[in-house]
């Protein structure tokens, strides 16, 4: 059985998409004990650093003793072959997950509206003074908007 969650390069994936990957490895997992989940990555480590982390928060609510012990397996293979190149919103997103399955935060099922962006000082990348920033605005993983360079 293959399933494929992906979602773009250097991007978070919804909270959504992370609690069916999770509960999809959770299902095949408890199906049968010979059951195995192999993660495919075909970008930098920090998608698969997302899945990682993600499942060991959420076995640790869920999974069965035999799995429980996976989870040592699971962290050691995170901090030494993951950790050091996660995006920031990466990280963001795996804290925003373990607090949905602690309670902690809860889900806002209203829509967002973004009205208008606010620069306070142009970073100076360039030696003659300043920088040419753009925006991209993604709504469910696609492209909606990109300023002009």
């Amino acid at each position: 059985q293959v399933l494929d969650f992906g979602w773009p390069d250097m991007h978070t994936p919804a909270l959504e998409k992370i609690c069916s990957i999770c509960k999809a490895m959770d299902t095949w997992l408890n199906a049968a004990t010979h059951n195995v989940v192999v993660l495919h990555n075909k970008g930098n480590r920090g998608r698969l650093g997302v899945v990682v982390a993600a499942y060991m928060h959420y076995s640790n609510i869920s999974a069965s003793a035999e799995q429980a012990l996976d989870r040592f397996a699971m962290k050691r293979f995170y901090e030494d072959k993951v950790v050091p190149v996660g995006q920031p919103s990466q990280k963001r997103y795996i804290h925003y997950f373990s607090g949905l399955l602690s309670g902690s935060i809860k889900m806002n099922n209203k829509p967002l509206f973004l009205h208008h962006v606010i620069m306070h000082g142009i970073p100076n990348f360039e030696s003659k003074g300043g920088c040419r920033p753009f925006l991209k605005i993604y709504q469910a993983m696609q492209p909606v908007y990109t300023s002009g360079i």
